[in-house]
């Protein structure tokens, strides 16, 4: 018809190929800001390598505290407690327990992931050949540099395996689940989760001083660097999903 404009011409019917950054934010989920169950179970050859090398190393900071004898991290002092009471290894105890405390993670519905598991398995296992490298009585200035080498090594170490985004570890899963299920802040279940089984594990015969109170010091702050200049695409959007639905509270006066 004249003076009639001509119709702009229709969409293809195939929608348009996703760019980079919508593949990367299908890693989380939309609703409750998880990972993607598949991407927690079938990583890239570079993701899981990151995963064992950090795993890895966290034994390794573990036994080199074990190893100094000036005081284990909270949950290492409880494997050490176990394995005082039973026949079990430290390392062996550490696994035992790891397995224990997935099986809370029934009533809180935390899904678990490929990190999940190798950690459960792989700390125990790293800790426990690590210690046959290390003196059973090293001289004090050898434990002292055992010591703070293991705090800095387990901070290095929670760089590497949580950037990595293939799932918490079993003792990360409970306390992100109990926050998730009450409410309570992050930090006070965390302090809640730790002193109980610091008092256990002392009560049971794991080892509680100095490198104690350095590693409750001193290892939040070193993950937080780690895990900023160890961050992946993977993990940056899983971040972003966590903020958005647990957003900070507003400062006061702003």
């Amino acid at each position: 018809e004249k003076g009639t404009r001509p119709h702009p011409a229709q969409p293809p019917d195939h929608p348009a190929r996703p760019n980079s950054k919508t593949r990367i934010v299908r890693h989380a989920d939309s609703t409750t800001g998880d990972p993607d169950p598949a991407s927690l179970w079938r990583p890239s050859l570079s993701r899981f390598a990151r995963l064992m090398l950090g795993l890895t190393l966290f034994g390794v900071g573990e036994a080199g505290l074990v190893a100094a004898g000036l005081g284990n991290s909270p949950w290492t002092v409880f494997a050490q407690g176990v394995s005082v009471q039973t026949p079990l290894s430290i390392g062996a105890a550490t696994v035992v327990i790891s397995f224990v405390v997935l099986l809370l993670w029934i009533p809180l519905r935390q899904p678990l992931g490929l990190g999940t598991v190798c950690n459960a398995i792989w700390v125990g296992v790293a800790l426990e050949g690590t210690l046959y490298a290390l003196p059973d009585d090293p001289a004090p200035v050898l434990a002292w540099a055992l010591m703070l080498g293991g705090v800095a090594t387990v901070a290095l170490a929670s760089g590497f395996y949580l950037t990595a985004a293939l799932g918490p570890g079993p003792r990360d899963g409970l306390m992100t689940g109990l926050h998730r299920r009450t409410g309570a802040s992050l930090r006070l279940v965390r302090a809640c989760i730790e002193f109980g089984v610091l008092v256990a594990g002392y009560l049971l015969g794991g080892t509680v001083g100095v490198g104690t109170v350095v590693f409750a010091i001193g290892v939040g702050p070193g993950v937080q660097l780690a895990v900023e200049r160890l961050s992946t695409p993977e993990w940056r959007a899983l971040e972003r999903r966590r903020h958005r639905r647990h957003p900070a509270p507003p400062r006061p006066g702003a």
